[in-house]
């Protein structure tokens, strides 16, 4: 089950971090940073609150 919640959780990120990018390239510049750091949450906080390695 661990590895199905990483694997959705990867999938999120990088969709986001694609997001990102393209706002990025949009010259969206704080939309992009705004959405860069909901990705890192997106990694960071399932990590340090459900998946305890």
């Amino acid at each position: 089950m661990t590895i199905v919640i990483v694997t959705v959780i990867l999938i999120m990120f990088f969709y986001t971090l694609g997001f990102s990018i393209t706002l990025w390239n949009e010259k969206n510049k704080i939309g992009s940073i705004t959405v860069f750091i909901l990705a890192v949450a997106i990694m960071v906080i399932p990590f340090s609150t459900f998946l305890k390695f």
